[in-house]
């Protein structure tokens, strides 16, 4: 970026689109293999909801390519509001779809006898274990934007365009890790129960809060002097910091508490199915116990049958 570069508008969001990166590759294959993966499922006679597919390509990946491959990704290094955006974007909504999507799920079922295992003993291993324990996740989730932003990391990132890229598949990666276990609908090892679920969510609200509060009353400006140094006329870095602050504030306390509502949505349905299949399983014992007791009803001898030991005698 140089001091001729445009503001960042509307517009921008199509014509600093960048299609030839690693990151729209990538997009295109997963999207690929997930569409893959389901028709292999119709083929068979199987059935795969549509709701997952939606969320999966739609919100999941859609999301990752508006904030990475759109103008959003081109100005990513030029403002920190941007980069905020596409902070939230990248570690918060995105993985909560992609999740909900299921693709593990879908590969259990789609592949071959060998990968399946292979998959299977990586979701069983001792590291996947760890890593999708809850309160591990958490303690990932929230711990690494101080360290990136209070650092002098933020600022390699600004300036290396590789750990720049690298950053961008941290923030999937970490959210995937703490909304997977949360809200996603594969099969993963010590799931909690949900009122569990529902109070390592809530405690992730006030995080992004300190966080935006923290970012806003900053005293130096977050990447050191890179801001100031690109020159831009339209552009104060000082304020677009505190923009920045203030999108990371609303912006993850909104998301947080959409996805409490969501997790309590799960739950409510979880509960509903749980007691149908508790119903089911009482109506089956109780027809059982009825033939039990008609059967015996039929093989006790009638009134008719009884022969009168006064008339044996006679």
């Amino acid at each position: 970026m140089t001091a001729e570069t445009p503001p960042f508008t509307v517009a921008t969001l199509v014509t600093g689109a960048r299609l030839d990166s690693w990151l729209a590759v990538g997009l295109l294959l997963a999207g690929a293999l997930y569409l893959y993966g389901t028709h292999r499922l119709r083929m068979r006679g199987d059935r795969w909801p549509v709701g997952r597919t939606i969320a999966f390509l739609g919100p999941g990946l859609g999301t990752l390519a508006l904030v990475t491959v759109s103008g959003i990704g081109g100005y990513d290094t030029t403002l920190l509001s941007v980069h905020m955006l596409q902070h939230m974007a990248l570690s918060m909504v995105a993985p909560i779809f992609l999740a909900l999507g299921a693709p593990v799920t879908l590969a259990l079922r789609t592949l071959p006898a060998r990968p399946r295992r292979t998959l299977l003993a990586a979701l069983h291993s001792k590291v996947a274990g760890v890593l999708a324990f809850p309160l591990v996740a958490f303690g990932i989730f929230v711990a690494n934007p101080f360290a990136l932003y209070f650092t002098s990391l933020y600022e390699q990132t600004l300036r290396h365009q590789w750990l720049h890229e690298v950053m961008h598949a941290h923030f999937i990666a970490t959210g995937c890790l703490f909304f997977w276990p949360l809200l996603g609908r594969d099969p993963l090892p010590g799931r909690w129960p949900y009122p569990a679920r529902a109070l390592l969510m809530l405690l992730s609200v006030p995080f992004h809060t300190v966080l935006g509060l923290t970012i806003m009353q900053q005293k130096t400006l977050l990447g050191g002097d890179w801001y100031p140094s690109l020159n831009l006329s339209w552009m104060d870095p000082w304020a677009d910091q505190v923009t920045a602050g203030g999108v990371l504030w609303a912006g993850g306390e909104l998301v947080s508490v959409t996805m409490l509502a969501v997790l309590v949505v799960q739950w409510i349905k979880q509960s509903r199915q749980e007691a149908a299949r508790i119903d089911r399983q009482l109506d089956r014992e109780e027809a059982a116990q009825a033939a039990a007791a008609q059967v015996d009803a039929d093989g006790a001898p009638h009134d008719h049958e009884i022969t009168s030991p006064l008339r044996m005698s006679a």
